[in-house]
């Protein structure tokens, strides 16, 4: 692990595989942390940089006051891959990293060479609804919400056999306030026109079984960016990269080998 200075704060940041090759960066859902990743960067072909961090008020990063703007948060995509000096790389965004990764590829073109959005939208849910969640957080903690999260993330079968119990004690350990913070940020995200704009090969996912971001919301995602590439992963919940890693590895590495990703001149 390695800690990178962002001005007042830091982010928790993990690289692993190749050193001199070709960048992945991964960033992660509202409540989770970089673990999340973990299964996939181990299933992927040699020959990749892998870049994992945990968001502001997430994981080990620091828990700046809130409450955030995603411009803050794009703002610290750029910092982190300008701190590890990356360029053209291919930036992986679940949930609310989908997010992160949408508006740092409107604003930094020379950083994203491509995206992979999973389980994600242009705008995610409503200020109402985040506003209620805000409360809920505040006024009882974070395992207030744990129950639903498992109900709306993971499958009935993934539950049944526990398989959400380390995501739970994930949420539960986490700061309100950095919760509330990246809640407070998605709630005030609208991306839907710079979205459209974009043009870079995208591959957007989402599990047939995500009732957080649904299959049909995440489809309308791809449909906004002309070219992109959309796959239903059956089965999958709203963090395939853990309920179903090797499916998500796979795909994600078919991708990262049909644009290029990797390959030398």
């Amino acid at each position: 692990m390695a800690r990178i200075g962002l001005g007042t704060f830091g982010l928790n940041v993990v690289e692993s595989g190749d050193t001199h090759g070709a960048p992945v960066v991964f960033a992660g859902a509202l409540g989770t942390e970089l673990s999340i990743w973990d299964e996939v960067c181990a299933r992927m072909p040699a020959g990749y940089r892998l870049i994992r961090y945990d968001l502001r008020g997430h994981g080990a990063s620091d828990v700046p006051p809130g409450p955030y703007s995603m411009g803050a948060m794009v703002r610290d995509a750029e910092a982190l891959l300008d701190a590890l000096e990356l360029r053209d790389t291919v930036f992986v965004g679940m949930s609310v990293g989908g997010l992160v990764a949408q508006g740092l590829a409107v604003k930094r073109m020379d950083q994203i060479r491509a995206l992979v959005l999973s389980g994600t939208a242009s705008k995610i849910g409503t200020k109402a609804g985040w506003q209620d969640r805000i409360e809920t957080v505040r006024t009882a903690g974070m395992t207030a919400i744990s129950d639903e999260l498992m109900a709306r993330w993971f499958s009935r079968r993934v539950r049944a056999e526990g398989g959400d119990a380390a995501i739970r004690a994930m949420i539960e350990r986490q700061d309100p306030e950095g919760y509330i913070g990246v809640c407070a940020a998605i709630a005030g995200t609208d991306f839907i026109t710079p979205t459209s704009g974009l043009r870079l090969p995208t591959l957007v996912t989402v599990g047939s079984e995500d009732r957080s971001t649904p299959p049909d919301l995440v489809r309308e995602l791809a449909d906004l960016i002309p070219g992109s590439r959309f796959k239903l992963l059956r089965g999958a919940g709203h963090l395939p990269c853990v309920d179903s890693a090797p499916l998500f590895a796979e795909k994600l590495s078919e991708f990262l080998t049909a644009i290029g990703h990797g390959e030398t001149a």
